[in-house]
């Protein structure tokens, strides 16, 4: 397992770690993102899809629990889809809804709220947790398989000191 810590004092940071991810980005990709409410988490995914090329508003899918984006990653079309999956009641609902099928070592699936819909929510590559820290964020990347780590060594991220 490797792993990744920093700071980001601000917004600006925040967008500047989504635009590394978006670029050390590969298909297959499961993310997981943990954190409070207000922690950044879709702030992040947002800054990583624009990043990767989707040029749209980017919304929560909070209600929707997924919202499903098309971006080229070394010239191939890849679908990444965001999951924010706070208002789910169990884990059975993510079966029913069909989400499990999304994670098939093509598509990147970015997870909001997770623990939602554990045991059933295929094993992260990579989790992210985000946390408050006075106007910025606490950030750790953890790299959990192969592919993780693939994604970790290509991340190219020196944040504003």
């Amino acid at each position: 397992m490797q792993q990744y810590t920093t700071h980001l004092h601000d917004e600006s940071g925040t967008a500047a770690l989504g635009a590394a991810l978006a670029r050390a980005l590969l298909p297959g990709l499961a993310i997981h993102l943990h954190g409070d409410l207000g922690a950044g988490k879709t702030a992040l995914t947002r800054a990583m899809l624009h990043a990767a090329g989707h040029a749209g508003h980017v919304k929560s899918p909070t209600y929707t629990l997924s919202e499903p984006y098309r971006i080229m990653l070394d010239g191939r079309s890849v679908n990444v889809i965001h999951f924010d999956l706070y208002r789910m009641a169990s884990a059975e609902e993510f079966l029913d809804a069909g989400f499990r099928e999304e994670f098939n070592g093509d598509n990147i699936c970015i997870v909001e709220w997770p623990e939602k819909a554990e045991p059933v929510l295929p094993p992260p590559d990579l989790n992210i947790w985000l946390s408050v820290a006075g106007h910025g964020r606490d950030v750790e990347l953890q790299a959990l398989s192969d592919l993780g780590l693939l994604c970790l060594d290509r991340l190219k991220f020196a944040p504003n000191l």
